[in-house]
């Protein structure tokens, strides 16, 4: 009962310290934006346009405002849940972007984790149950290998082989502009079409998808593999396990139930981080694959100066970030009884 007392005091102190948090980030990024150079009046009108026109749309959207009282508007709006409206997109909402956007990066990040977590923990299992063979050596050089590749790199490579010189896989895009796209509540394709039960719908979906997710998938594994091969090595060297291998219990059920079991905790901590930082946004990969994702969408309002939709993009994904972290933290606690607060 005082182990749950604690548990529920520091959920508590988490929960109140997460507005700060979001608090944090939000003034950064205010700042931010409006100390690098360029003037989003300039991305909405073009910089020929007469200094009078300029000045009436700077005085319409607020940006002739002094800066404190920019700041003071927006707080304002963030506590009414508003995020303002795009500067770019024709005076649409920044919350109508993010909901038309977020189902595509969500997919995306969701079959990306899968195959990053699962090639992850089955390599590093591999190195770990064979350790100082040329099973460990290729683990331990395959996640260095991947962790260091540069992201865009290795799209654009995978898109040459795959895509231009064999043709197996689309270069990049959704779904075919000259196919009408599946349609339901989650906005997930593969989801929606397995949900109207269209198998092709599926299979189109899902064959678009394949290159961009493999592409994040490995170079994520890595991390994957070598949290999974250290901590499994300690793991097989631990007391309980010599004890269950002197019961005569077989090595497989020993490495399932037990060892991995265990090693499988720290990586519970980076895939619940490593899914924050995807639904966050993989950019790199959102723009290589001109994957229609609030990624690639942060990107383009980032050059265009829009303000708005780039504070509100952020906003989420940070909304996205303390969250998934809270959860992760329970999780953790709830698993493992020797984690205490």
């Amino acid at each position: 009962m005082s182990r749950l007392r604690a548990l529920q005091g520091y959920l508590v102190v988490r929960l109140l310290l997460a507005p700060l948090m979001l608090w944090t980030i939000v003034t950064i990024v205010f700042l931010l934006l409006r100390a690098t150079p360029g003037d989003p009046v300039d991305a909405v009108l073009g910089p020929r346009a007469p200094a009078a026109v300029k000045e009436a749309l700077r005085q319409q959207l607020g940006l002739a405002q002094p800066l404190w009282q920019q700041y003071i508007t927006y707080l304002d709006q963030l506590r009414h849940f508003d995020l303002g409206t795009s500067l770019t997109s024709q005076g649409e909402a920044v919350t109508a972007i993010i909901a038309r956007h977020f189902p595509a990066t969500a997919e995306l990040a969701l079959l990306s984790l899968a195959i990053a977590f699962g090639l992850g923990v089955a390599i590093g299992s591999m190195a770990a149950v064979k350790a100082g063979s040329a099973w460990d050596v290729g683990g331990r050089l395959f996640g260095i290998v991947t962790y260091a590749l540069p992201l865009f790199w290795l799209g654009m490579l995978l898109q040459l082989l795959f895509a231009v010189e064999l043709g197996w896989l689309p270069i990049g895009t959704r779904y075919p502009m000259t196919l009408t796209p599946p349609s339901g509540p989650t906005g997930l394709y593969t989801v929606d079409a397995l949900l109207n039960l269209n198998f092709h719908q599926f299979g189109v979906a899902l064959y678009h998808l394949i290159l961009p997710a493999v592409t994040l998938a490995i170079v994520l594994s890595g991390i994957f593999e070598r949290i999974v091969r250290v901590n499994l090595k300690e793991t097989l060297l631990a007391d309980y396990v010599e004890a269950a291998r002197a019961r005569g219990i077989p090595e497989r059920r020993i490495l399932v139930h037990h060892a991995l079991k265990n090693a499988l905790i720290p990586v519970i901590t980076v895939l619940g981080l490593t899914l924050a930082s995807l639904l966050g946004g993989a950019v790199l990969t959102e723009v290589t694959f001109s994957w229609p994702g609030l990624g690639n969408r942060l990107y383009e309002a980032i050059a265009l100066r829009d303000y708005p939709t780039v504070q509100g993009i952020i906003v989420f994904f940070a909304v996205i970030v303390v969250a998934a972290s809270i959860v992760i933290d329970v999780i953790n606690a709830w698993i493992d009884p020797r984690i205490h607060y």
